[in-house]
């Protein structure tokens, strides 16, 4: 079984190149995050022809997140329990995460909150949204044989080697202690980031800017990961990342990151 998690930046702008993508990649389950879209816009026709069912969360232009799969897509939820609201005036629960099991797998497709700037009130939703988050994901892997996946877009730089330049973010985000600190704690929770332990190698970026060349003199960043509870990292044999998926026309500006299971 193939999962894979990928930032798509606009489902709508890239859905034919994501199901190209699918389909020559013989990925099972796609977790998508920046859809940008409501429900009612996700184009579920382009998926559901090449075989895929789709679960999808989106409120406006802005966040969204997805789950395609092609090995089943059971037991739908938006949002995790306890999931922080943001906003001035209105707080809302903003479209970050959707869960479905897939082939007896439960899935999270998850896009972290930015952050902006350490003094920025959207910095400290970051930290408030990650720690519920793991409290969430500490009960679900406490069951016995849980298969569970944390999958996406964490916005967390989590050492140095995996920018560029870490100096570059001095003063701003995804690089403070903090942040660091959240997402380290998802391994006291008991689960495994199995990229990590698949590619531990520098300069394996999952994400590049569109400004000032960054691709071409791969000035990235490595943001995207898998979390897995203990009975599914048992299951990983693999991982890997698309970095030609940035090539070409209307890429992304993140690849896609995929896992593989036995059985």
């Amino acid at each position: 079984m193939r999962i894979a998690t990928w930032n798509i930046n606009s489902v709508r702008a890239r859905a034919d190149r994501a199901v190209a993508w699918l389909e020559r990649s013989g990925t099972d389950v796609l977790a998508l995050q920046e859809t940008k879209c409501t429900d009612a816009q996700f184009p579920h026709a382009v998926f559901e022809a090449a075989g895929y069912e789709v679960a999808h969360a989106g409120l406006n232009q802005w966040n969204g997140v997805a789950i395609v799969s092609r090995v089943g897509l059971e037991d739908v939820q938006v949002g995790f329990p306890e999931q922080p609201e943001f906003g001035a005036d209105t707080p809302v629960v903003e479209a970050r995460a959707i869960g479905a099991t897939c082939g007896g797998v439960r899935v999270w497709s998850l896009y972290v909150p930015h952050g902006r700037s350490p003094q920025d009130p959207h910095y400290a939703y970051k930290l408030r949204w990650l720690a519920a988050l793991r409290e969430a994901a500490q009960g679900w892997a406490q069951a016995d044989g849980a298969q569970v996946a944390l999958v996406g877009d964490w916005n967390v730089i989590p050492y140095d080697t995996d920018v560029w330049d870490v100096t570059a973010f001095e003063g701003g985000t995804h690089v403070t202690q903090p942040e660091r600190d959240a997402f380290f704690a998802f391994a006291d929770a008991g689960y495994t980031e199995v990229t990590r332990v698949h590619l531990p190698q520098e300069g394996k970026y999952t994400y590049w800017d569109y400004q000032q060349l960054c691709f071409p003199k791969n000035k990235g960043l490595r943001i995207d990961f898998a979390y897995t509870s203990p009975a599914l990292t048992a299951r990983v044999t693999g991982a890997s990342i698309d970095r030609d998926e940035r090539k070409g026309k209307g890429a992304s500006d993140h690849v896609p990151v995929v896992v593989d299971l036995e059985g």
